[in-house]
């Protein structure tokens, strides 16, 4: 069992190449449905590496606060909203970004540079969505009069944030093994061919 799973390490790299593809795909995917692109709205309008996107900030009166739909609702003065506010153009735009990632690390099977790309944006692009817990106040849980609120405790946003963590180290992971692919074709001796 120890030598099988020893031998198989190339191909589970491969595996968690298709995995992280699967997910950006999906997830990429999704951001051109209006639930999915309303609510990564409080994430972008709290970040300052995303909230010039929008057309309003988070510290305006008239903020996202009172303009959320809950995940299948249809609430047309909210959507208008969103219209206005630029959500749903920057989700298309966000959701292409990811799944061109996705793509380019499934692509690093076959192609270790692309791959190695991919792997960095992978890890680059976690970093940035972890770095919501920090800019959304949304990611813990409020103090509404429980006896556990605010960190160590994360909210269902939280908790969907955190698991980037694993993204972050699985990009890593890919891109690491891309660059070795890269580096053993670089110093791999070149064929000689010697008359006779």
């Amino acid at each position: 069992m120890i030598d099988l799973l020893a031998n198989a390490q190339k191909q589970f790299i491969n595996f968690l190449r298709i995995a992280i593809f699967i997910v950006m795909a999906w997830i990429g995917g999704l951001k051109a449905y209006q639930y999915e692109a309303e609510g990564i709205i409080p994430f972008v309008a709290n970040s300052p590496f995303m909230s010039f996107f929008l057309n309003v900030k988070a510290s305006d009166s008239d903020n996202y606060k009172l303009h959320k739909n809950k995940e299948g609702e249809i609430v047309k003065q909210n959507i208008q909203w969103h219209h206005a506010n630029g959500t749903y153009m920057f989700s298309y735009g966000l959701g292409m970004v990811i799944v061109s990632i996705g793509i380019s690390v499934l692509l690093g099977i076959f192609y270790p540079k692309i791959g190695l790309v991919g792997g960095i944006l992978t890890a680059g692009m976690s970093l940035v969505t972890l770095s919501f817990l920090i800019t959304t106040p949304e990611t813990w849980v409020p103090d509404l009069g429980g006896p556990v609120h605010g960190f160590p405790a994360l909210s269902a946003a939280g908790r969907l944030v955190i698991k980037d963590v694993i993204m972050m180290g699985a990009g890593l992971v890919i891109a690491s093994d891309s660059a070795q692919s890269i580096k053993s074709k670089l110093s791999a001796p070149k064929n000689l061919v010697t008359l006779q």
